[in-house]
């Protein structure tokens, strides 16, 4: 997209019209003037429209780009725009949830259009006893199943990367790719 100037664009401001009145018939005069209007009418109706330049549900498409870098958002053009644009309206949201089962599994539904399930804490114990014994080792951290929406492909690696990125640090994940939603196992 290109906000160079538009052929025919016209200028809510023509500048001809505001000269005194010794310029107005001035053939001269109204010619430059008109050719500054052409240069002017594409900033002019990119300041009137700047609203919509920092609303990522309606800014141009390579604008996206540069308001997911203001919001920390992920950015992938290989996404399709639709997705790119709600990657950066969530991208607050996200951040709060991040750390948590809830962030994991809407990241990995944003970023790849999968179904995800987190199960298990991998949270941490402690005594308010001084001098007590360790706890026990916990039995495992947290198990993210992943499996594809309709149709969709599920790419093992790319879960595995949101997962290490959107994962406490002191937690390590254990990541199962399902070919479809996984069994009720008594729930």
């Amino acid at each position: 997209m290109s906000r160079a100037a538009v052929p025919g664009l016209p200028s809510r401001y023509p500048i001809g019209g505001q000269l005194p009145a010794l310029y107005a018939d001035d053939d001269f005069a109204q010619r430059f003037t008109a050719g500054l209007d052409t240069v002017l009418a594409p900033v002019f109706t990119t300041l009137d429209n700047l609203p919509a330049y920092l609303d990522p549900r309606v800014a141009p498409t390579d604008f996206l780009t540069w308001l997911a870098s203001w919001v920390g958002s992920d950015d992938d053009p290989r996404w399709p725009v639709e997705l790119r644009r709600e990657a950066v309206v969530r991208a607050v949201e996200l951040h709060r949830w991040r750390g948590t089962g809830r962030g994991l599994v809407e990241a990995l539904r944003l970023a790849l259009g999968v179904h995800a399930e987190v199960s298990g804490d991998g949270g941490a114990a402690w005594s308010n006893t001084a001098g007590a014994d360790l706890p026990p080792e916990p039995p495992s951290g947290p198990l993210v199943r992943v499996w594809p929406d309709r149709g969709t492909r599920v790419d093992p690696d790319r879960v595995h990367e949101i997962v290490r990125a959107m994962c406490p640090v002191h937690t390590v994940c254990r990541v199962e790719v399902l070919p479809g939603p996984p069994a009720d196992e008594g729930r």
